[in-house]
């Protein structure tokens, strides 16, 4: 039996696709989103409408507030327990989402046999302060792998592999690649013409306008503040620079929609490098595709 997951660049209509998968395959969905697991965060985030949750049930969306905590080894812990408690009703559990760190968790799992050294933490972290960037340099000099999947403004993961390196000379991509579990997944990627992905990713902007993301961002601000690591996501960072008199709304409009085509971009990168995922160009066919793939490989 193997397990489902159906990425695919922001925008992609990933949603959607999953909806129309519930319409043949009793599925629930395992949403791999590392925004719209915070509570309130709804426009900003694209979260399934009222009407989509009512006709398929979603799992990790909605379970902390924006100031909790939360990383990718939480997520993989819950995550395997809603889908054991999917399958157990005799559902068929499928992750949906386009956040690599959450795939990594769930493909590769967490490399721990290499202990943490706080001495090693701390030297790293005050060179850090002494000179900003060089960590991200001396990450694209020892372990090129990872530092094309560590986000260059991720300082914790960079000094975790940093550490790694250091320790053992070994590098941790490759370390993490020797336990990951590919057979387990079917990898699926929905990936729309670049044209068309583009206007998706611009009319959805221009909708969460509409549909009320300033007003959003203020209740936000009001109850929580605006230094949060969860208000670093595209739409609200711009919407927060707007509020402050950074620049006009004009101008927050077009790097929402330019910083998420840019994101769109690397998430594709980083799905590339996954040598057994299925490309489909989201319709008709690519639905009938998965249904198959579904019912051979989930052995429903």
């Amino acid at each position: 039996m193997k397990r489902i997951i159906i990425s695919g660049p922001t925008a992609s209509g990933k949603t959607d696709f999953a909806i129309q998968l519930a319409e043949h395959l009793p599925i629930e969905v395992i949403s791999m989103d590392s925004r719209q697991i915070y509570k309130y965060m709804d426009i900003g985030t694209a979260k399934p409408d009222p009407y989509q949750l009512a006709l398929v049930k979603h799992h990790m969306i909605d379970i902390i507030e924006p100031n909790e905590y939360f990383n990718a080894f939480l997520y993989q812990k819950m995550a395997k327990e809603k889908e054991e408690e999917i399958r157990n009703s005799g559902k068929i559990p499928i992750y949906v989402g386009g956040t690599g760190l959450y795939i990594d968790a769930l493909v590769k799992g967490f490399f721990e046999g290499v202990s943490r050294d706080e001495n090693i933490r701390k030297e790293l972290s005050k060179l850090n302060e002494q000179e900003p960037g060089i960590l991200r340099k001396m990450l694209e000099e020892f372990d090129p792998e990872a530092a094309s999947r560590i986000h260059p403004q991720d300082i914790k993961r960079t000094i975790r592999a940093l550490e790694v390196y250091l320790k053992t000379g070994k590098r941790i991509s490759e370390l993490q690649t020797q336990q990951a579990n590919y057979e387990d997944f079917v990898l699926i990627v929905l990936n729309p013409k670049r044209e068309e992905l583009y206007d998706r990713i611009n009319r959805r902007a221009e909708k969460m306008i509409e549909h009320g993301l300033i007003e959003e961002v203020k209740t936000l601000i009001e109850r929580y503040g605006k230094n949060l690591d969860a208000f670093k996501t595209i739409g609200y960072k711009e919407i927060i620079d707007y509020l402050d008199g950074v620049y006009s709304l004009e101008l927050a409009l077009h790097l929402i929609k330019r910083n998420t085509r840019h994101y769109a971009r690397r998430q594709i990168i980083y799905l590339r490098r996954f040598p057994s995922a299925i490309w489909l160009e989201p319709g008709k066919e690519a639905l009938e595709s998965v249904l198959r793939i579904i019912q051979k490989e989930a052995q429903f």
